[in-house]
């Protein structure tokens, strides 16, 4: 009895370990690649329910008051709170960021101030995968709030 037991916890171990790692391993699309000086015109998120962003009515863009490198330095502020982000590249008005989890999945993030309406519109996306279990909006909300905390304390 005992071994039967023993049988079906290893069985269900497996059938889930493959299930996780068949989430993972479907390819969500390359990397975004730019050029040296370019930030990306196309903040869409592909079909995929890996990917957030502040275009679609989903999460709303990061708001601040003040010019664009007031803007930025807030933005930067935020981001140094996460110890799991790296700024990647960047310019004036845009960042592209890498957010690395505990387990090593890495999700990107750009981040585009539109100076005229004083926001910040970004798009997170895993990186690997078509399924991220809802890391990417639930960041990004996180991420959201700790950067109004500081545009309020400011």
């Amino acid at each position: 009895m005992k071994l039967t037991s023993i049988r079906c916890t290893f069985a269900r171990t497996a059938a889930l370990a493959l299930l996780l790692a068949g989430c993972a391993a479907q390819e969500a699309g390359p990397e975004i690649k730019l050029g040296a000086n370019a930030h990306p015109t196309d903040m869409s998120c592909p079909r995929s329910s890996n990917c957030v962003n502040s275009l679609g009515g989903a999460l709303p863009a990061l708001r601040y008051t003040g010019n664009a490198a007031q803007g930025m330095t807030l933005l930067r502020a935020t981001l140094a709170s996460h110890p799991e982000a790296s700024i990647v590249r960047s310019d004036p008005v845009w960042l592209e960021v890498i957010f690395t989890t505990p387990l090593g999945f890495r999700d990107q993030v750009d981040f585009v101030l539109d100076a005229e309406s004083g926001q910040i519109n970004f798009r997170s996306q895993s990186l690997l995968g078509r399924y991220d279990f809802g890391k990417n909006r639930a960041r990004m909300t996180a991420f959201s709030e700790r950067f109004e905390i500081r545009a309020k304390a400011k």
